[in-house]
């Protein structure tokens, strides 16, 4: 780690271009990061008849025999279940990382997976190796678990407090724009095309190649210069760059006074945040909506969408650009939701959109009852979809990845995002394996136990959730003190949420 500390600060920027430090920091991080994992999720859907006859032609090659439909479905299934794995194990991978290079090397670091993966997709057909396609998928995984845990971690430390939530929001964002990019790309007039699959799974080299050129110029995490490497001169030069020719002493100030509380600590391993009172209600959290995010059913409604289209008349050959249309929805609510966050607040957002969602939902439920009773059905369920996911794209996309950036301290937030991270990545492994199952067992009242899940998110959002808009990562702290135990004082030099169990009494 002391490597990862040591770096140049080089020369303060002019006071023209200061201010949009910021801004490019969150571009450098977001096109590695979070958008390779909205693109990666959904370029795979454009090749699928493709690949599916390329592991068929592989196999009679090899043997002179056709691969029975059956196992052909069972490889097609591998490699869309190895991107979650592949997630998982990048959600494990990001603490250790972000703990040991830094925020900013992590990112650059994780650009390695996505290299090697577009050079396997790229040079599949030729070799005529269908498992490179499933070992890409794997390493494209990886990089999106490893940036979607370190991007939001980045931004948040390096953003001010009155910003922090607004500039953690550009997550979510980024993950729609990639959705829509691969939506886009993938059409059959673009790459989608027989003979141009290869180049659509290895176009991911595209953006990884823009961070490589564009993150080195910018700073690392203030806090992480300070708390972690305990250098406090290239703490106030990447705060300048990043916050241009402001008053910096009362940012100082409240990073020593979290410096004050973590020193002499280390990084929290995963586990140990279960065990620790003091944590108790920043878990809780964490584990209720983060979990409630990949099991309130907007995969699911992508999933409808293209049968919905089909039932409301869409011709087949137009169903795609309508596709586009549902990620364009997330896309306009992530950005209209990171202009409300620091107005409305985080836990008006959550609340607001789970408790929409589920009003969405049981109008499509009653849709999907009524099909074929009324010719205007097929429409409401069309725009319930829209609806629906506009509504998630509100409050669950951004804000529940700000969580633990705001709820942990500097010392557990890697290994919160650990936690985060792997909870998600088995959530969407677990719904695209059972979905199905679902869908015959449920029928129409497939969407039920997602509106469950709603219901419960918005009440606990709404109950348990503190509000953290506009607080420092300390006054954060107290508050989740106060509330993790309630009824006792603290000492006037208290300040985090750590409690010494030895010497409680």
């Amino acid at each position: 780690m002391e490597d990862a500390c040591r770096r140049p600060l080089g020369p303060l920027l002019s006071p023209q271009a200061q201010g949009r430090v910021l801004l490019l920091t969150i571009c450098a991080a977001g096109i590695g990061g979070t958008f390779q994992f909205g693109y990666n999720l959904s370029i795979i859907n454009a090749p699928t008849l493709h690949i599916q006859e390329f592991t068929n032609e592989t196999w009679q090659t090899r043997t002179g025999q056709p691969l029975p439909d059956h196992l052909v479905l069972l490889v097609w299934s591998l490699i869309v279940s190895l991107y979650p794995l592949g997630g998982l194990l990048g959600a494990l991978l990001a603490g250790p990382l972000a703990v040991t290079l830094g925020r900013k090397k992590s990112l650059l670091v994780n650009n390695v997976f996505v290299l090697a993966a577009a050079a396997l997709f790229g040079f599949s057909r030729r070799a005529g190796s269908f498992e490179m396609i499933m070992l890409g998928r794997l390493l494209v995984g990886i990089s999106a678990g490893v940036g979607m845990n370190v991007q939001p971690m980045y931004l948040g430390e390096s953003a001010p407090k009155e910003l922090r939530g607004a500039v953690a929001m550009t997550s979510a964002i980024f993950t729609a724009v990639g959705l829509v990019m691969g939506q886009v790309v993938g059409l059959r007039e673009l790459l989608g095309g027989p003979q141009a699959w290869p180049l659509l799974l290895a176009s991911c080299l595209v953006p990884g190649a823009l961070q490589l050129a564009s993150l080195p110029l910018l700073p690392e995490s203030p806090r992480y210069l300070l708390i972690d490497c305990g250098d406090p001169a290239a703490c106030r030069a990447a705060l300048q760059r990043l916050r241009g020719p402001a008053d910096l002493a009362g940012e100082l100030a409240e990073l020593e006074q979290e410096r004050a509380v973590c020193r002499g600590g280390r990084a929290r391993r995963p586990w140990e945040l279960f065990r620790e009172r003091a944590l108790r209600r920043q878990v809780a959290s964490l584990v209720v909506l983060g979990g409630a995010m990949e099991l309130c059913g907007n995969d699911a409604m992508y999933a409808y969408a293209s049968a919905v289209f089909s039932q409301a008349g869409i011709p087949q050959a137009k169903i795609q650009y309508a596709a586009i249309g549902t990620g364009g929805c997330e896309l306009l609510a992530t950005l209209l939701s990171c202009l409300a966050i620091e107005r409305a607040g985080r836990r008006v957002l959550l609340t607001g959109g789970y408790g929409l969602m589920t009003c969405w939902g049981s109008v499509f439920t009653v849709a999907l009852c009524l099909q074929g009773s009324f010719s205007w059905t097929p429409y409401l369920a069309m725009a319930c979809i829209f609806a629906f996911i506009l509504s998630f794209g509100i409050g669950p996309a951004g804000v529940t990845g700000i969580l633990a950036t705001e709820l942990f301290d500097q010392m557990a937030r890697p290994a919160a995002y650990m936690v985060c991270g792997a909870l998600m990545w088995t959530m969407l492994f677990l719904v695209g394996l059972v979905f199905p199952f679902l869908v015959e067992g449920l029928s129409h009242f497939i969407y039920v136990p997602f509106l469950c899940v709603c219901v419960c998110a918005a009440v606990y959002s709404g109950i348990f959730l503190p509000e953290t808009r506009g607080k420092s990562f300390v006054e954060i702290s107290e508050e989740l003190h106060r509330l993790n135990f309630p009824g006792r004082s603290r000492g006037p030099a208290w300040a985090g949420p750590e409690v010494v169990r030895s010497t409680e009494l």
